[in-house]
C-alpha cells in the first residue's frame, strides 16, 4: 500500500510539473528583443521628448522677468536671540544658456564683512519643478532645493537640506518667495527641526532698481 501511495504521489507531482511547464512556455518563447520593442519608444517620440525638455517654457519666462538689478534689505534671526540682525546687498539676475537658467549674483556687507553669493534656478520641464542651488563666501557647502509655484498666492516654495556646521547634522530648509508685484519680492527662509517645527531665520525684501 505504501508503494502504491508513493507511486501515485510521484505521478501527481510529475503531472503538476508538466502543467506548470506548459503554462510557462508561452512566456519563455517571447524573446528579449520582442519585450524591448514593446517598451522602447520610437525615434519620433524620443526626439519630441528631448525637444520639449530643451525648450524654455512659461516657467522660464517667469524667471526671466527678474532680469535686472535689485536692492535687498536682509533681516536675520537666531534662536535664543530675539534681536534681528540687519544687512544690505545688491542682486543682479540674468538668464543664461539660451534662457534656460536664472543666475543671481549677490554682493554686499554682512556683519562688517564683505558678502558674496551665487544662486542658480532652473525649471525642469521633465519633473515639472523648480530646482535651486545656493553658495556663498560665508561657508563651503551648497544648498539644493526643489519647489513648486502657486499661481493663486503668487508664491514659489522650495524645500531642501543642508548640513548644519554647528551640529554636523543635516537639517531641512524651507524657502518661500512671494512676488508682491513686478518690482518687489519677499524671500523668507525657515529651519525645520525633527518635529517639523519651523523657525524663521531670514527675510529679504528686494526692490528692482528703475
Amino acid at each position: 500500500m505504501k508503494n502504491l501511495s508513493l507511486s501515485l504521489l510521484i505521478i501527481g507531482l510529475t503531472f503538476i510539473s508538466c502543467k506548470k511547464e506548459e503554462t510557462q512556455k508561452p512566456e519563455e518563447t517571447v524573446s528579449k528583443e520582442e519585450i524591448a520593442s514593446e517598451t522602447k519608444p520610437d525615434s519620433a517620440t524620443v526626439a519630441k521628448a528631448w525637444a520639449d525638455y530643451a525648450t524654455p517654457s512659461k516657467a522660464h519666462e517667469m524667471l526671466a522677468k527678474d532680469t535686472g538689478t535689485w536692492d535687498a534689505d536682509m533681516t536675520f534671526w537666531m534662536e535664543g536671540n530675539p534681536e534681528p540682525q540687519k544687512a544690505k546687498s545688491v542682486a543682479v539676475y540674468r538668464m543664461i544658456l539660451d534662457g534656460k537658467y536664472q543666475e543671481g549674483i549677490y554682493k554686499g556687507d554682512m556683519w562688517g564683512m564683505p558678502f558674496e553669493g551665487r544662486g542658480m534656478t532652473a525649471y525642469d520641464n521633465a519633473s515639472k519643478e523648480y530646482i535651486a542651488t545656493w553658495v556663498d563666501n560665508m561657508g563651503t557647502g551648497m544648498l539644493v532645493s526643489r519647489g513648486k509655484y502657486d499661481e493663486a498666492t503668487k508664491t514659489l516654495t522650495f524645500n531642501g537640506a543642508m548640513v548644519d556646521p554647528v551640529t554636523g547634522k543635516e537639517k531641512m530648509i524651507k524657502e518661500i518667495i512671494t512676488y508682491i508685484d513686478e518690482n518687489t519680492q519677499k524671500m523668507e527662509m525657515f529651519d525645520i527641526d525633527a518635529n517639523k517645527k519651523e523657525f524663521k531665520t531670514m527675510e529679504i525684501l528686494s526692490k528692482r532698481r528703475k
